[in-house]
């Protein structure tokens, strides 16, 4: 499961069965019971592990949203027992709004899913990186 943590909304994807392709599926408002709230969807999507983004600058540097990410995946990791990974965000809301213009989506709606967007995007970018386990070079015997 991938998570777009942001100070008003969180968007969250989960991958396909085979851990290749990453999908929107949560727009959740950042209301203060989101960990509770994601805990619940992690399982009843049954996910083996999350992802969070991490908010840097482009100087590589963390800032206050950073910290934030950081405390979030902290919380995720001991509410739910599944591993957490931080995933380097930078662009991503960036690239998913581009993505979502060029497509001739209306803004009110880009509104609506941008943020299930930039965690489609954080997560297809773990998922890119060859980590999850379908992608995982079978053992020979």
């Amino acid at each position: 499961m991938g998570v777009d943590p942001g100070t008003r909304r969180i968007g969250v994807a989960v991958s396909d069965e085979l851990g290749m392709l990453a999908r929107g599926v949560a727009t959740l408002a950042a209301t203060g019971a989101e960990v509770e709230e994601l805990a619940a969807l992690a399982r009843s999507l049954e996910v083996e592990r999350i992802v969070v983004g991490l908010p840097r600058h482009m100087n590589g540097s963390e800032g206050e949203r950073a910290m934030a990410a950081r405390q979030l995946a902290e919380n995720l990791a001991s509410r739910t027992g599944l591993p957490v990974i931080l995933w380097d965000e930078r662009l991503t809301t960036k690239g998913a709004e581009r993505m979502l213009i060029d497509a001739d989506v209306p803004r009110a709606r880009r509104r609506r899913i941008i943020d299930q967007q930039a965690a489609q995007w954080i997560l297809q970018s773990y998922l890119d990186q060859g980590t999850s386990p379908a992608r995982q070079p079978m053992e020979r015997k």
